[in-house]
């Protein structure tokens, strides 16, 4: 009997819980219209008497000073943030960069001021809703291409405040110019900017600034390059005069900083390898002549190659770049060591002339020899009757002995003292200085292009926020 009083309680407390629960949904449900209708009546009261060709406070109010009336219509303030989340390339051909980033825009607008129901502050609604109000006619002065982005839905939403402040976020990907200097290139950094400004309101209409102060700019941590690092950035706001007006012009810097390794492992270590090849030539035989130049014209080659296939990257630019002078003392370099081996050819070419020259000489100072020496016998022979027949004889003989000696002098000048010289210098002595020469030559010009070109390419880190990848 009890068991079945227990259970009918049960049922009955049951069935109490299930109806007080029903009627509470049937209230949040009913609240829940109630304040959906009250959204929609306000923004279709917005509807009402607003123009969306006219900028906020266009007109402004009337204040009487002294007997003259005047309007006051004070340009629109737009505030403005950007978070880039990507920057997928930097192109020094086409000279531009390529950055995806959220553009927040805010700016206030009395006629969008409403009176919500209790707790609601701020109303978020589609992006739709833009086509009914006013925006501000933002533009990027050095924007090349730009693009919204639209999956799955159109990546923007607006925010609507109860005083009328306005909030409008979007999702971009901008390809901006970005003019370079490449001078230090491979070791130069590259200060890109984007610039925002209206399209055709004046500094009277309109007026840019940076909504959060130095804080307006961010920058993901993921974001990275191949060839780059992102060091940092820096904002700045300005006026612009131009023939329509002046302008209020935003513009965040983002600096850019060149990775050296790929240079390193693909064209500097490799230019200076094909230099010290170029420098086996100084200690093969001269006589082995295919040997030697063979390996000359190859990396002579080489070095035109890769001067080429460098350049073939990069935009045709008629000022030097740091790493022309680098490919261009390699290129010097390994054509001198092809003219060393041709000037050693050509030397030993002169010193074979010169000992067939000599051994003509030699025979014919011999034959002279010969014929001077049975000649001065004979004269010896007769010297005797010479003296009898008078002393005006006697030094016609004297005379002739005096030009045979002469003559033998001269024969003896005309024949070099060592004829595998030219200058006192033989081919293996250009070999030798050649093999001390060119390595410290090349190892001279290596200290001071690093030391210049790293000195000079030297970041500046003034008025730059730097990111934590950076430094």
């Amino acid at each position: 009997m009890m068991s079945i009083v227990i259970v009918g309680s049960a049922l009955l407390l049951l069935l109490n819980s299930n109806s007080q629960a029903g009627s509470i949904d049937e209230r949040s449900s009913d609240e829940m219209s109630a304040l959906s209708e009250n959204i929609t009546r306000i923004l279709d009261s917005f509807k009402e008497n607003y123009d969306k060709r006219v900028r906020p406070n266009y007109g402004g109010e009337a204040v009487e000073v002294g007997i003259t009336m005047f309007v006051l219509s004070p340009p629109v303030e737009v505030g403005v943030t950007m978070y880039v989340l990507s920057i997928s390339s930097v192109s020094e051909v086409l000279m531009d960069f390529t950055v995806d980033f959220y553009f927040r825009q805010m700016w206030k607008d009395p006629r969008l001021q409403f009176q919500g129901p209790k707790g609601v502050k701020t109303l978020s609604v589609g992006s739709e809703f833009l086509e009914s109000m006013w925006v501000p006619d933002t533009f990027f002065v050095n924007e090349k291409t730009s693009y919204f982005h639209t999956a799955t839905t159109s990546n923007e939403f607006l925010r609507i405040s109860s005083d009328g402040d306005i909030l409008r976020s979007i999702r971009l990907t901008v390809t901006a110019s970005c003019p370079m200097d490449l001078r230090h290139f491979p070791m130069d950094s590259q200060l890109c900017n984007i610039e925002i400004e209206s399209f055709g309101y004046t500094m009277s209409d309109i007026r840019y600034k940076w909504a959060k102060g130095p804080n307006s700019v961010g920058v993901s941590n993921e974001v990275s390059l191949p060839q780059f690092k992102v060091w940092g950035y820096k904002q700045r706001a300005h006026e612009i005069s131009l023939s329509t007006g002046n302008y209020s012009r935003l513009a965040c810097e983002i600096l850019f900083v060149r990775s050296m390794g790929y240079y390193l492992i693909q064209i500097y270590i490799p230019s200076s390898l094909i230099v010290v090849i170029s420098w086996v030539s100084f200690w093969l035989n001269r006589n082995a002549a295919p040997a030697r130049v063979y390996l000359g014209i190859t990396t002579v080659l080489t070095m035109t190659t890769l001067m080429s296939s460098t350049n073939k990257a990069l935009p045709k630019i008629s000022y030097v770049k740091s790493i022309d002078v680098f490919l261009g003392t390699c290129f010097v370099m390994v054509f001198a060591a092809l003219l060393e081996y041709a000037t050693v050819g050509y030397l030993a070419k002169r010193i074979q002339m010169r000992k067939n020259h000599f051994a003509a000489l030699q025979r014919m100072a011999i034959q002279l020899q010969t014929a001077r020496e049975e000649h001065f016998h004979t004269l010896r022979q007769t010297e005797v009757r010479l003296k009898s027949r008078g002393s005006h004889v006697y030094r016609q003989g004297v005379e002739v002995e005096r030009e045979r000696i002469y003559e033998d002098e001269k024969i003896r000048q005309l024949i070099p003292i060592n004829p595998n010289q030219i200058c006192g210098i033989t081919p293996s002595d250009i070999d030798k200085y050649s093999r001390v020469v060119f390595p410290v030559c090349f190892i001279c010009f290596n200290l001071l292009y690093w030391i210049i070109y790293l000195h000079i390419a030297t970041v500046n880190h003034a008025d730059l926020v730097l990111l934590q990848q950076g430094g």
